[in-house]
């Protein structure tokens, strides 16, 4: 199996200048590069670059995929729309961690395949663009994407058993796309996301209405609302998650749990509850299948031995006609004619009659090798 290395930078808040792309051009002469996106596939040597290092200089977004199982996302937002503290209470392991460069904040989730079990398969051309929405979810206050972190680190065990888990957000149960694309690049279990959202409250209420915002805008300080206006004007990308984050700070309806915190030990016991039942439930609904499909076969095998029971005589003739083309399979078409024609006989108590035919076709063909061993595999003997 050849290397395959697939790298992809995407910058959101800011477009890249002439001179940045021309410094990115430096590290690699095959690499697509945008005034928003550096993209390269490898499928032998190494990259030059720093993917971390590229991250705090250029980019918003950073997504790595291998075909021997390292996937790797970074997602940078400044600092005063991310509380670092707040992210540090998730991001606790090797595959979920955060620094801090200059005005941003960096956040690393990475997946390795410890079995070397992995089974990815495609390209990783559109993985990033499915996932950048979360970049606006977490910068207005929505922390599931850091919970999932912290669950790729159980799921690793990283961590003991007896650790606590973190906050519990809102919807874990309810996951958008690009939620689900992180948990499905990352290849979180599901039944262990399962047992984290049966902690987690749903999301009572969708986004504030416009009366509402200008209820809560009308009493905000003049100064305040200069300070959003300033802003505006010189195009602040975070502008609107930051105030929607404030609003739910002070509108606090899809609080966290407020249940006792778990443990790691304990997520991943109850995930494999509920993952054996599963199993259970997915064998039940094969066997279900399974005992369908074959009631379905039986009777249209009894229909179809009905329609062959009216008219023996011309199933006798085709019969006849298929050996004497000679051909292999017509002698295939001809052998399944004549298990047709026993089993209507069992059926209806009168495999004496059909003995003898078969023994005089026997006899009638004993020259044809080949149809004779065609009959004897299909116990067609006389």
């Amino acid at each position: 199996m050849s290397e395959y290395q697939y790298y992809e930078f995407t910058a959101v808040d800011r477009p890249l200048t002439a001179r940045e792309q021309s410094e990115l051009r430096s590290l690699s002469t095959r690499a697509d590069i945008t005034a928003t996106s550096f993209v390269n596939t490898y499928e032998w040597g190494n990259f030059k670059g720093d993917p971390r290092e590229l991250t705090e200089r250029y980019f918003d977004a950073h997504l790595y995929l291998t075909n021997w199982g390292t996937r790797e996302l970074m997602l940078r937002l400044p600092k005063r729309v991310l509380d670092p503290a707040v992210v540090a209470a998730y991001c606790v392991g090797d595959s979920a961690s955060a620094w801090t460069s200059g005005k941003h904040l960096i956040i690393r989730l990475n997946r390795e395949d410890e079995d070397g079990t992995d089974e990815w398969d495609i390209g990783g051309e559109g993985l990033l663009t499915s996932i950048i929405p979360v970049r606006s979810g977490l910068a207005g206050g929505d922390r599931r994407l850091l919970y999932l972190g912290w669950l790729r680190c159980v799921q690793s065990e990283e961590l003991a058993d007896d650790e606590p888990e973190p906050p519990v957000p809102a919807g874990l149960g309810t996951l958008d796309a690009s939620l689900t694309a992180v948990a499905e690049f990352l290849c979180i279990d599901w039944d262990l996301i399962a047992a984290a959202a049966a902690g987690s409250p749903p999301v009572t209420a969708a986004e504030p209405s416009a009366a509402q915002l200008c209820t809560w805008v009308t009493r905000l300080p003049a100064r305040e609302k200069d300070t959003i206006l300033t802003a505006l004007i010189t195009g602040d990308a975070h502008l609107r998650s930051q105030l929607l984050r404030r609003y739910r700070d002070a509108h606090p309806a899809d609080a966290s749990s407020t249940m006792t915190p778990r443990t790691a030990g304990e997520l991943l016991t109850t995930a494999a509850l509920l993952g054996a039942e599963r199993e259970r439930r997915d064998a039940e609904r094969r066997e279900r299948d399974r005992a369908r499909r074959e009631r379905s076969a039986a009777a249209a095998r009894q229909r179809h031995l009905d329609t062959l029971a009216v008219d023996q005589p011309a199933a006798w003739q085709r019969i006849d006609e298929l050996i004497a083309a000679k051909k292999p399979h017509d002698y295939d078409t001809a052998v399944q004619l004549l298990v047709d024609l026993r089993d209507v006989a069992e059926r209806d108590g009168d495999t004496a009659a059909f003995r003898h035919r078969l023994a005089g076709l026997r006899a009638v063909h004993a020259r044809k090798p080949s149809l004779l061993e065609r009959l004897d595999l299909a116990g067609l003997d006389a």
